[in-house]
């Protein structure tokens, strides 16, 4: 039982620092609980991947007003202290493998650990709303009501 307990731990500190979970907790360690309107997901069924290492089923994000938290299930938390990262060390992007679409969450602007997290997730949490114009589709054209000249292009076809 003692050799599974080492080799747990040392699994575990190992995948914090492939991971760059343990860079992020020196900045980063969550201090306090999430406050205001909050969102969260996971641990299960979700799928969220830090660099080289997969943590699906085993991390719990919760989005709130001021900043992001980040959390492991408790038997798995050695080397992995939850963490809690402002909104403005965060860079949120989309990427595409496949069919799948993913978000990418760029944490800590010196640290730049990206976290893969499923569309699905993002749009749980609320992160979606954050990024600039995401899902909002420009207006479809009207080819009726436009210009045959590119000249005059705001004067309006005759009927």
């Amino acid at each position: 039982m003692a050799l599974f307990a080492a080799v747990l731990s040392v699994a575990g500190l190992l995948s914090s620092i492939l991971a760059g979970w343990y860079p992020l907790s020196k900045r980063f360690s969550a201090l306090s609980e999430p406050y205001g309107q909050t969102k969260s997901a996971g641990p299960f069924f979700y799928g969220v991947k830090m660099r080289w290492t997969n943590y699906a089923n085993v991390v719990r994000i919760v989005a709130a007003e001021n900043a992001i938290y980040i959390s492991m299930l408790f038997l798995l938390r050695l080397g992995h202290p939850p963490l809690c990262i402002p909104w403005k060390e965060i860079k949120i992007s989309s990427a595409k493998f496949l069919w799948r679409r993913y978000v990418v969450l760029t944490l800590g602007e010196e640290e730049r650990v990206p976290m893969r997290i499923s569309e699905r997730m993002a749009r749980n949490l609320g992160i979606l709303d954050r990024i600039p114009s995401a899902g909002i589709l420009p207006p479809e054209l009207n080819f009726d009501t436009l210009s045959d000249s590119f000249v005059e292009p705001l004067k309006e076809k005759p009927h």
